[in-house]
């Protein structure tokens, strides 16, 4: 294919297929409507329902220092459970969004808010089963990849003309980043503080995030479809391949920087905390909580600056997000090794700013390196390499056995630095 063979896509443009810079108007398969003004604002309906599935996904973080103590769980088995969060996420990820770029983003985002409902059920009902917990990881996850891979691509698309013409060309990437970040963050904060400080700490977070869902599920039904499903007379297998992740740019500039995007956010509200624990006796869920609080709200509010870093003609915003990274990681190192509060909260929030900038930047190149075919499929595989960096917390559990926690955020350093150096050298090729 042209995207995943060529330097540069629009110098050898697919007979069949058109590129993303010359239909950014609309997917291949065609627009559902064509009047603009009415649905000007639809964008805010789909992510609203990433914003509550977002909340859902993230309530179980925060609250892993209560299951230790609850149930007794070591560390490593309450690492494995918040683990299968990504046996979720993954098919949900790779499956739905080239799906939905083959039969239309509305049959595939609308089932997300439902079965964020069942897995929200599940850790309620599971605080005392070890298998509860993990199945209704596996369902958040699900949720999740679904709105990551599916949402993400309709919000972009609603952000765009005909749908909304005023919007600027990175608006649809901020807002999908926006609206996941807000509800990662403020889950895990009010999970936190109802766990900490409400009734039924086991039970009443996931009560409040299964009625958000169903609020902000429901106006999804109203939403614009933006593809249609075209009559595609290709084999479904050929719809689930993905030729853009061969792209070069994906390869060099995209890859290298996307574990760090989950890794940033896991170092600072599930490994810090967990070695900071004997600084706040009595107040671990909420002190966990504060954290991803601080980490996400930094990601959220950086968001908007991560606008003017963004260089279509250069990954200068990718280049920022892991140079601010290596410092994060750094801070980590220092917040853990001196066992100091203040710099726990100074290491949150620099990596939360890393997690904001990766984030978004990386949804940028995504979508301009996407076809309008394989849109929804190219930031599936993205979202899943992010992914990866959900694991850093196991990983790191089971290495302390031979590596002490310094040692290994000093290698995690040491790795961030040549993913920067990696980027920087590409950051202007393969455009």
């Amino acid at each position: 294919m042209a995207a995943a063979q060529s330097p540069t896509r629009l110098s050898t443009p697919h007979p069949a297929r058109p590129l993303a810079a010359d239909t950014s108007a609309a997917p291949a398969a065609g627009p559902a409507r064509t009047d603009a003004h009415p649905k000007r604002r639809a964008w805010l309906w789909v992510a609203g329902a990433a914003f509550a599935v977002a909340w859902s996904g993230n309530d179980f973080t925060p609250l892993l220092v209560m299951y230790r103590q609850l149930d007794g769980l070591s560390t490593g088995v309450v690492d494995i459970i918040l683990g299968a969060y990504v046996v979720g996420i993954v098919p949900a990820l790779l499956l739905g969004g080239p799906l939905s770029d083959r039969w239309g983003r509305r049959p595939l985002m609308l089932p997300a808010p439902l079965i964020a409902v069942v897995g929200s059920a599940l850790l309620a009902a599971g605080a005392d089963s070890t298998i509860l917990l993990f199945v209704g990881r596996v369902f958040s996850g699900l949720s999740v990849g679904l709105v990551m891979a599916v949402g993400s691509s309709w919000i972009k698309e609603l952000s765009s003309a005909p749908f909304d013409g005023r919007a600027n060309p990175g608006s649809g990437a901020r807002r999908a980043a926006l609206s996941l970040t807000a509800g990662f963050g403020l889950g895990a904060g009010a999970a936190a503080a109802l766990a900490q400080f409400g009734p039924l700490p086991a039970m009443t977070p996931y009560f409040l995030a299964i009625a958000l869902a169903i609020v902000f599920g429901l106006p999804l039904i109203g939403a614009p479809e933006t593809r249609t499903s075209g009559g595609s007379r290709r084999p479904l297998l050929e719809d689930l391949k993905v030729p853009a992740a061969k792209h070069k740019r994906f390869l060099l500039v995209v890859v290298p920087m996307a574990p760090w995007v989950f890794a940033t956010a896991a170092t600072a509200y599930a490994i810090v905390p967990e070695l900071l624990l004997k600084q706040v006796p009595g107040l671990a869920v909420g002190y966990s909580g504060l954290l991803c609080l601080v980490a996400l709200g930094c990601g959220v509010g950086i968001q908007a600056v991560g606008r003017r870093i963004d260089d279509p003609g250069s990954a200068r915003a990718v280049v920022v997000g892991l140079a601010v990274t290596v410092p994060g990681v750094g801070l980590a190192l220092l917040a853990v090794a001196t066992q100091t509060l203040w710099l726990s909260f100074a290491s949150a929030a620099v990596l939360g700013a890393a997690y904001g900038l990766l984030m978004v930047s990386g949804l940028q190149e995504i979508q301009r390196i996407a076809r309008p075919d394989d849109l929804a499929g190219l930031t599936a595989v993205y979202y899943s390499l992010t992914y990866i960096g959900f694991f850093l917390p196991a990983v790191m559990a089971a290495l302390s056995v031979w590596f002490s926690y310094p040692a290994m955020l000093a290698a995690a350093a040491i790795i961030a630095a040549l993913g920067l150096v990696l980027v920087a050298l590409n950051s202007r090729r393969h455009l």
